[in-house]
């Protein structure tokens, strides 16, 4: 990680570790209308909820809470006036009274939470000032998530958000984010604006971390945006100064500087100035070469942060003082901050390696009461092996039992699944000859209509015509009573068989209609399967019935096109139409379509395939004619 992103991470610890969001500038009216006082409110919901508030909606809240519970009868010995009373003095930054006052919180005996509220207050007090968390004040906070977690408090959520920032000032960032996250998916208001605030700004850092721009700047965006939302000031200024971060490693120094000054503006208007923020200006000075005014920010950065008596020196800010004085060629300088900048890092490396010592005693001390424990557990065991082994040979017998009952299970199970496959075969044969059936039963119908074509031709004396006709029939049975012997075929030869049908009724019947056969032109019609003779029995019906007796000349549309894996087949012709005077003519189209019905179960439905038809009587609609659509699946060669 370069200077500028080390420096850049730091600016948001106040931000991501502290709970009461101190950096809201503007609350919205609804968020302060939860926080009337009463006499037997429960305080400790008014602690946790008071983490949505903004800054000056909690101090707010504090100073009536305390002006409040002080002139309560007793105030002494309640234990939250003892805790607004602290969280005052803190906002008045006289931390030494605070922690003082805290640990005048005294709750019931069975009150844990009291208890875990006054650890948690304290500890948060003293590690509040940005610096190295040392072993014994590591353990403390500890032991307090310990105590939360085992009595399933209400606080649990906070110690979490302490351990993340313990861990975030002694540089553990793997751990500071593991808490980090436990804290937000724990908080109780985790979908408010403010810890969501929060969420945007962690998910920042750790873009910044793995130095990914776009999501950088996504989150930057996302915590903008909720910012202008809420009116929130101070977080619409900090996003500019997240954006210089996203220039100044895009190397446009130029709006890093820019954005740096936006900043550094707003927190002198709001008296909030920080040392990272004047670190983080003097990077921009730098990388833009302008070294004196570079190098005066960092002083300053410097200057300020030993003013901070509770904040311990870093060694960053003198590396980028060190920069700034080599590349003016104040090798002299440069070399006094290098010192100066060493011993403090030395110092700083003593302190984790203490923290470090610290966290392995306290795992022995941990592994030591473990072992106190398993030797117990040792000596209880001698005293119950007796009963053990009476439950082991209960249980050893009740898995025996078990195990034959599993056996016989298995046994009848395959028993029935053997039946359930005869079943299913003897069904599938079933089908098969249903099918067969349909089929021949189509067959004859097309043939004793046929004939009595021929019939009617011969009757009429036309000998030319009837050899004709006899021929062209003769050849159209024939590719009949093959196709019979098949379950599909091609939709090719379903189409030659129906133009050499509808030739021959246009024989007979001369004049009276026209026809027009069509195919899709994606479509293959040798590639498609078809089952034989499924469109005649319509169009018989149509020329049979439909077109007579008509005054005009009939016309009769054939169409087939696929889509979505399923073949549609249209028939539609513009004749008399199905009336109810027509009894005999509604029997035969009936025939058809029970047949069609029937032919579909067998083929396709009976497999779990969609098959379907319908009949549309055009003159319900005022028009003439009938359509008949036919969709079943595409089944290719």
């Amino acid at each position: 990680m370069n200077v500028r992103t080390a420096l850049a991470v730091f600016p948001l610890l106040p931000l991501l570790f502290m709970a009461s969001c101190k950096d809201r500038e503007k609350p919205r009216k609804d968020q302060e209308k939860t926080f009337s006082a009463t006499p037997r409110q429960d305080y400790l919901s008014l602690v946790i909820s008071m983490d949505t508030l903004s800054y000056d909606g909690i101090r707010k809240a504090v100073y009536r809470e305390d002006s409040l519970l002080r002139h309560t009868p007793d105030s002494n010995a309640n234990p939250f006036f003892h805790y607004f009373r602290g969280r005052r003095y803190s906002m008045e930054r006289q931390q030494d009274s605070a922690i003082a006052e805290y640990k005048k919180m005294v709750g019931t005996k069975d009150d844990v939470e009291v208890e875990l509220l006054k650890t948690y207050a304290i500890l948060d007090n003293t590690t509040n000032n940005g610096t190295m968390v040392e072993g014994a004040l590591m353990n403390s906070i500890l032991a307090g998530l310990q105590k939360a977690e085992s009595s399933h408090s209400r606080l649990t959520y906070r110690f979490y958000d302490l351990m993340a920032k313990a861990y975030y000032q002694n540089y553990n960032r793997k751990e500071s984010l593991e808490y980090a996250e436990r804290y937000y998916k724990n908080h109780p208001y985790k979908s408010h604006p403010v810890i969501r605030q929060r969420y945007y700004d962690i998910s920042f850092m750790l873009a910044s971390s793995a130095n990914d721009y776009d999501k950088m700047m996504l989150y930057n965006v996302k915590a903008r945006n909720l910012a202008k939302s809420i009116g929130d000031s101070m977080a619409i200024a900090r996003s500019y100064d997240n954006l210089s971060q996203v220039y100044e490693r895009q190397g446009q120094y130029e709006k890093t500087l820019e954005c740096s000054r936006i900043f550094i503006d707003y927190l002198r208007r709001t008296n909030n100035l920080q040392p990272t923020a004047y670190n983080n200006l003097a990077v921009s000075f730098l990388r833009n070469n302008q070294l004196d005014s570079a190098i005066y920010y960092y002083k300053e950065a410097i200057a300020l942060a030993k003013k901070d008596k509770n904040r311990k020196e870093g060694p960053s800010y003198y590396k980028g003082l060190i920069e700034a004085y080599k590349k003016k060629g104040a090798y002299e300088e440069a070399m006094k901050a290098a010192d100066y900048a060493f011993s403090i890092e030395i110092d700083n490396i003593k302190q984790i390696e203490a923290v470090k010592v610290a966290e392995i005693q306290a795992k022995y001390e941990t592994e030591k009461k473990d072992r106190n424990i398993a030797e117990l557990s040792s000596r209880n065991a001698l005293n119950e092996k007796v009963i053990r082994q009476q439950r082991w040979t209960l249980g050893l017998a009740s898995l025996v039992f078990i195990g034959i009952l599993l056996f016989f299970y298995i046994i009848h199970r395959q028993y029935r699944l053997k039946e359930r496959n005869k079943l299913l075969q003897l069904e599938n044969s079933r089908l098969n000859i249903e099918q067969k059936l349909l089929q021949a039963q189509l067959n004859p119908h097309f043939i004793f209509n046929s004939i009595a074509n021929l019939q009617s031709l011969v009757a009429s004396g036309d000998t030319k015509e009837s050899v004709r006709y006899l021929s062209a029939f003769s050849g159209l049975l024939r590719s009949v009573l093959e196709q019979s012997r098949k379950d599909f075929i091609s939709l090719e030869e379903e189409v030659t068989s129906l133009k050499n049908y509808l030739q021959l009724q246009q024989m007979r019947f001369a004049g009276i209609f026209d026809y027009e056969v069509t195919v899709a032109e994606d479509l293959y019609p040798e590639d498609i399967l078809i089952p034989p003779m499924l469109v005649q029995p319509f169009v018989e019906n149509a020329i049979e019935h439909g077109f007579r007796n008509i005054q005009y000349k009939g016309i009769l549309k054939v169409s087939f096109r696929t889509e979505n894996n399923q073949l549609f087949i249209l028939v539609d012709d513009n004749g008399t139409g199905i009336t109810r005077k027509e009894e005999g003519q509604q029997k035969k189209r009936s025939l058809a379509g029970i047949i069609l019905k029937e032919r579909l179960e067998a083929l396709f439905k009976s497999g779990g395939q969609e098959a379907d038809f319908e009949i549309e009587n055009k003159v319900n609609n005022g028009t003439h004619g009938v359509t008949v659509r036919i969709v079943i699946p595409e089944i290719r060669d």
